[in-house]
């Protein structure tokens, strides 16, 4: 019987450790016989929100078991305890399959489990994860990561994403998709958390890009290049990437294709245009330049976006003024 740990501490996030719970801790021999041993780790009784938890066993209990799962951490400003990052870097040290929940990578970071590995976390935390713990190599875009004996997930849902992963692994894909139907969740989820993440216009201010970059995007059903935002703004197009770099982290060529994912993906929402329409309005030229685009950038298709986020009736076709909007 495989075993699996929780380790809790005060200031944990409940939903988070709700799903641990929810998997490993019911009573699924009816799915899967032997199921998970199952135990709650902490020192003394915790405090998760608004609930009290009296664990099973102390930390120290966590070397002991197959899989140790770390919910979600609630205040990323400041470092988890060390008790609890030392419980978990002895379980790993001892052979534990450790594996984050959300912002409970940043535990394991604290542990140094993270150095030299692809992780993620919830995209609002992403860039602090990376900022703290630069050994590791942080990918926002995914819903988990599977390094092997270091598993991390990104916000939410896709707790129970990576949750299911390891039944996956433990019990094979037939007993995982019994359980995603017993929890009325989809077995498997296509894309990365790209598909979620808002990313508003940066606030310029008196930077030099302040006038060039709301007439960008007026522009986003022309054909922009690089050179014409150059142009506009009266410098060299080496010059321009220099305070793009600066200003949004990223190229200009990078920042036009997200401009224009944004609005593409506002269209399959509320409108029942076609692809090749939405790449028309949206600067694309092409379906076949919109959906590679896209995909790229999105992390699945077009029409699987539209399946998955548009209402039943949507509006009949775009208006030109969501032709232009940034998606903020």
């Amino acid at each position: 019987m495989p075993s699996v740990a929780l380790a809790v501490t005060d200031g944990m996030l409940h939903y988070e450790l709700s799903v641990a719970v929810e998997v490993f801790g019911s009573d699924l021999t009816h799915v899967v016989n032997p199921w998970y041993a199952f135990s709650l780790c902490g020192n003394g009784p915790v405090r998760v929100d608004r609930f009290r938890l009296e664990p099973d066993h102390g930390l120290d209990h966590l070397a002991r078991a197959d899989t140790v799962i770390v919910p979600g951490w609630a205040d990323t400003d400041r470092e988890p305890p060390s008790d609890l990052v030392e419980a978990v870097r002895a379980a790993h040290a001892a052979g534990a399959r450790v594996a984050s929940l959300c912002t409970g990578a940043f535990v394991l970071g604290a542990a140094g489990l993270l150095d030299g590995k692809r992780a993620t976390t919830h995209w609002a935390h992403t860039r602090e994860l990376a900022r703290r713990y630069p050994k590791a190599a942080v990918d926002p875009d995914v819903l988990y990561v599977d390094n092997g004996d270091v598993l991390t997930s990104a916000g939410k849902a896709a707790a129970m994403d990576l949750c299911l992963h390891l039944v996956r692994l433990d019990h094979g894909s037939a007993n995982a998709n019994k359980i995603a139907r017993r929890l009325v969740i989809p077995p498997h989820r296509d894309g990365g958390q790209a598909q979620f993440i808002a990313t508003p216009l940066p606030e310029p201010g008196n930077h030099p890009l302040a006038d060039l970059l709301p007439w960008a995007l007026e522009q986003l059903d022309q054909p922009l290049t690089v050179e014409d935002l150059a142009r506009r703004a009266g410098m060299s197009s080496r010059h321009l990437a220099r305070h793009f770099k600066h200003l949004t982290g990223t190229t200009p060529l990078h920042w036009l294709h997200t401009q224009r994912i944004r609005p593409a993906q506002e269209l399959l929402e509320t409108t029942n245009a076609t692809v090749d329409t939405i790449a028309t309005a949206t600067g694309m030229g092409t379906a076949t330049t919109l959906r590679r685009h896209f995909h790229r950038s999105v992390g699945v298709p077009p029409d699987t976006y539209r399946r998955t986020f548009r209402p039943s009736e949507p509006v009949p076709s775009p208006g030109r003024s969501a032709d232009r909007r940034n998606g903020q």
